[in-house]
């Protein structure tokens, strides 16, 4: 009787969970520049575009502060901050998106989103930290604290990662504030970076989440590069973080 109850169980959870996935979301994906221009904001926009159709996601993508508007975000689930520098919304539509998203939404951002409003301090608690500085571009090795998490699907069972990207340095450690998913290993960049101090943290969180109330939070440092987005590691990566900011999984 313990076994069939068990299977029951079994089933009820799987069942639920394909209910969760069947179900559409709203995604926003909003990439403003008004510092550095990345060029992989379009490879991200293909990368994001091909999600939604895997996902059963509803994708909205824009570069225009103006449509921050009570009306206008209350019609998704998550928005994503793909690249955007500097600044980008002006005092009321900062207004409107901290409205937003205190009524429960999600909030991923994406590599550059930490060098993005800087004297806005409740975007900083936000996405967790803002950006310093960074070596050059290499590749590095990436050391992964937690793979149970959702988003951490594809590198399930795996302990580390080597790819190349641009490997941010944080204005403030973030890991008393937010939960760490991967680090940087600092030891496997190049030898001339190395003996650079400039950008060493020591502790050196790269991915992480928070849940603030009833709002998911979520930042990976991954993006710097066309070729990042296509990765197909980081892509279901990504994939796997906006769902679970949408709470699907």
């Amino acid at each position: 009787m313990k076994k069939l109850t068990s299977a029951i169980c079994l089933l009820l959870l799987v069942a639920v969970s394909g209910v969760a996935q069947e179900k559409k979301i709203n995604v926003l994906v909003f990439s403003k520049t008004s510092g550095f221009r990345h060029n992989s904001i379009s490879a991200g926009l293909k990368m994001m575009s091909d999600l939604a159709q895997e996902r059963k996601w509803v994708l909205t993508a824009t570069e225009n502060g103006d449509l921050f508007t009570p009306e206008f975000l209350k019609t998704f689930d998550v928005v994503v901050f793909l690249n955007p520098t500097m600044e980008v919304l002006n005092n009321e539509q900062q207004k409107n998106f901290e409205a937003f998203m205190n009524t429960g939404k999600g909030f991923v951002g994406i590599h550059a989103a930490a060098d993005c409003e800087y004297d806005w301090a409740w975007y900083g608690k936000l996405n967790g930290a803002f950006f310093r500085t960074h070596p050059e571009a290499q590749i590095g090795t990436v050391i992964f604290e937690n793979t149970d998490h959702p988003s951490m699907a594809p590198f399930k069972g795996m302990q580390t990662y080597r790819t190349f990207d641009e490997w941010y340095t944080f204005k403030e450690n973030p890991r008393a504030n937010v939960k760490v998913l991967a680090r940087l290993d600092e030891t496997s960049l190049d030898e001339k970076t190395k003996q650079d101090d400039k950008w060493k943290m020591g502790d050196h969180p790269l991915i992480w989440y928070q849940e603030m109330g009833q709002t998911r939070s979520y930042y990976t440092v991954f993006g710097h590069t066309p070729e990042a987005f296509q990765d197909a590691k980081i892509k279901e990566h990504i994939g796997c973080a906006v769902d679970w900011a949408a709470k699907r999984n």
